[in-house]
C-alpha cells in the first residue's frame, strides 16, 4: 500500500471534540498507509489536542491568521500548502474549510471537509460567514458528515447536494488497561465500593451538566455511594461548579485528563444527557471500555448506542427525572450493566476502531486521486 501524505487543517487546537479527534486519527492513520501532518490557524496558550498529537508522533504547525477577510492569512495558508505539497488536504471546522479548502483547489490538490456539528447559524448574525464556508465546502471533493443525523441536518439547510455529502463515522484507538481504574479512584478520592457515574464532555451549554447534577440529587438517598465524576474543561466550568456545590463530595470535577480509558475503567455508567450532538466521542470511548451508557436520543447518539442493548436512551429534551430513572435501572442490576458493556465492546470492535476509520477515509482519498 503506497503512502498518502494527508494534511489536516483545523481552526485551532483546544479541548473540543473535533480538535481532540485528530489525535485519534493520528493513531489509526499508519495502519491505512496515511502520512499525517496537521496545521492549525489560531494559536492557544495551552493545547491538550496538540499534546495528544505530539504523543502520537505528529508535531502540529501553526499557520497564523487573524480576521477571516484578511488576505494575509489566506496567503499564508496557500503558501504553506504549496510548500508541504500533500496528496490530500482534509479540513476541519469553518475557517479551515474556507481558507485551506480554497487554497487546495487553487493548487489542484483534492480536499475534503468534515462536519463535526449538526447545527448552523442560518438566520442570525453569522449567516453570511456560514454561507461562505458552505460555499467553500461545495468545492471540496466530498463533504464528510460524522453521522447520518449530521448529514441529514446539513442537507436540510439546502447548502449542498446529497451525492456530495457522505457519512464516515469517527473511530478511536480504544486501548483498555483493565484494573487501571483502581488507581484513578484512589487519586480522585472515590472508594472502591462507590457507584461512579461519569460525564466526559466540554463544559459548555447544552451538554446537560445541570440535568446530571439534578439526577444525582434525586438518587442520592436511594444510592448513598453514588458519585458523579465530571471530566472536561470549558467556558461553563464556573456554572457547573455552582450547580455541584450543594452536593459536596458527591460530585467530583476532575478537569481535562488524557487518561480517559483509565477513568472509564473506574466508571460504572457513562452519562451523556446532551441536547444535541453529531457523534459524541465519549460514547465511543465508553463502548471501547465496555461501559453502559445513559444518554439522550438525539443526533448521532442512536448510531452508537443501541437502546436496551448497549445502554439506555431517554427522550429529548433531557429531564432529570427520566435520566435519574434510567440510571437507577442500571444501578440496581449489575448483571445487566455487565451484559450491556460486553455488547458495547463488540459494537466498538465492529464499527469504531481508529484503524477502520482511517481505512474508510483512505478509500475516499483514493477515489479523489483516481479522478
Amino acid at each position: 500500500m503506497r503512502p498518502l501524505r494527508v494534511l489536516a487543517v483545523i481552526d485551532s487546537l483546544t479541548w473540543g471534540g473535533a480538535e481532540m479527534l485528530l489525535g485519534d486519527f493520528a493513531a489509526g492513520a499508519p495502519a491505512a498507509g496515511l502520512d499525517l501532518s496537521v496545521a492549525y490557524l489560531h494559536g492557544v496558550d495551552e493545547s491538550p489536542a496538540a499534546t495528544r498529537l505530539i504523543a502520537r508522533g505528529v508535531e502540529p504547525t501553526h499557520v497564523p491568521i487573524t480576521l477571516l477577510h484578511d488576505p494575509r492569512g489566506a496567503i499564508r495558508v496557500l503558501r504553506y500548502i504549496r510548500r508541504t505539497r500533500p496528496d490530500i488536504v482534509h479540513t476541519h471546522l469553518g475557517y479551515a474549510d474556507l481558507l485551506a479548502g480554497l487554497a487546495a483547489r487553487a493548487l489542484g490538490i483534492p480536499s475534503f471537509s468534515t462536519l463535526h456539528v449538526m447545527a448552523w447559524d442560518v438566520t442570525g448574525r453569522d449567516r453570511t460567514k456560514e454561507r461562505l464556508m458552505s460555499a467553500a465546502r461545495r468545492r471540496a471533493h466530498r463533504v464528510i458528515a460524522v453521522s447520518d443525523a449530521a448529514r441529514a441536518a446539513y442537507l436540510a439547510t439546502g447548502w449542498d447536494s446529497p451525492e456530495h455529502v457522505v457519512t464516515v463515522r469517527n473511530g478511536i484507538p480504544g486501548h483498555v488497561r483493565r484494573g487501571a481504574g483502581a488507581a484513578v479512584r484512589a487519586e480522585l478520592g472515590l472508594r472502591p465500593d462507590d457507584v461512579v457515574v461519569t460525564m466526559l464532555s466540554v463544559l459548555r451549554e447544552g451538554k446537560g451538566h445541570d440535568v446530571a447534577v439534578a439526577a444525582v440529587e434525586a438518587l442520592r438517598e436511594r444510592w448513598p455511594g453514588l458519585r458523579l465524576l465530571i471530566l472536561g474543561e470549558g467556558p461553563h466550568r464556573p456554572a457547573v461548579e455552582r450547580m455541584a456545590e450543594p452536593l459536596g463530595d458527591r460530585v467530583v470535577l476532575a478537569g481535562q485528563r488524557d487518561d480517559v480509558m483509565d477513568v472509564l475503567d473506574a466508571t460504572d455508567v457513562l452519562l451523556h444527557p446532551t441536547r444535541i450532538d453529531a457523534l459524541p466521542t465519549a460514547l465511543i470511548e465508553a463502548a471501547a471500555a465496555g461501559v453502559p451508557v445513559v444518554s439522550t436520543r438525539v443526533g448521532g447518539v442512536p448510531e452508537i448506542v443501541v437502546d436496551g442493548v448497549t445502554g439506555v436512551l431517554v427522550e429529548p429534551p433531557p429531564a432529570a427525572t427520566a435520566v435519574a430513572h434510567a440510571i437507577g435501572t442500571l444501578l440496581e442490576d449489575p448483571a445487566r450493566r455487565t451484559a450491556m458493556g460486553a455488547a458495547a465492546r463488540r459494537t466498538f470492535d465492529e464499527r469504531f476502531t481508529a484503524e477502520a476509520w482511517a481505512h474508510r477515509l483512505r478509500a475516499l482519498y483514493e477515489e479523489a486521486l483516481a479522478r
